[in-house]
C-alpha cells in the first residue's frame, strides 16, 4: 500500500512529466524499486510540492543544474518537457540554457540547448498532426 507522501509525489511527478511519471517508477521497478519510490517521494512529495516556488521555476532551476552537471541528458530532456507542461516557454528555457554558458561553459551550454532543439522538434511536431 503507498504511502501518503507517496501518493503526493506521484501527484506532484505526473502534474509535471504526464503518464512518463510512472513508466519512470515502472521502469525500476526490476532492478531498484527503491529508487523510483525513493525519488518519488523525497523529489517530488517533499520538494517539488513545498510552496515558495512555482513550478515554473522549479523547473527551470532543475534544468539549469542538470545542464550544469553535462552527464544527464535523459534526465535534461525530461525536464525540459516538463518545464513545457508546467508553462515555461521555449524563449525561458532557451534563456536558462544560454545563462549557463556563463558558469557550466560554452559546452554544456550547447549540449544542452541541442536536447532543447529536440524536445521542442517533437513538441511541434506532434502540435501539427
Amino acid at each position: 500500500m503507498p504511502s501518503e507522501r507517496y501518493e503526493k509525489g506521484m501527484k506532484k511527478f505526473k502534474e509535471i512529466h504526464g503518464p512518463v511519471a510512472k513508466a519512470t517508477v515502472d521502469s525500476l521497478k526490476d532492478v531498484a524499486p527503491e529508487l523510483g519510490q525513493w525519488v518519488t517521494e523525497f523529489a517530488f512529495g517533499d520538494i517539488y510540492s513545498r510552496p515558495g516556488l512555482d513550478l515554473k521555476t522549479r523547473q527551470l532551476l532543475t534544468i539549469a543544474s542538470l545542464t550544469t552537471l553535462g552527464s544527464a541528458p535523459l534526465q535534461l530532456k525530461s525536464h525540459i518537457k516538463g518545464a513545457l507542461n508546467v508553462g515555461c516557454t521555449q524563449k525561458e528555457i532557451v534563456e536558462a540554457l544560454l545563462q549557463m554558458a556563463v558558469y557550466a561553459g560554452f559546452p554544456a551550454s550547447m549540449n544542452a540547448l541541442y536536447v532543447a532543439r529536440e524536445v521542442f522538434a517533437e513538441k511541434n511536431k506532434r502540435l501539427k498532426k
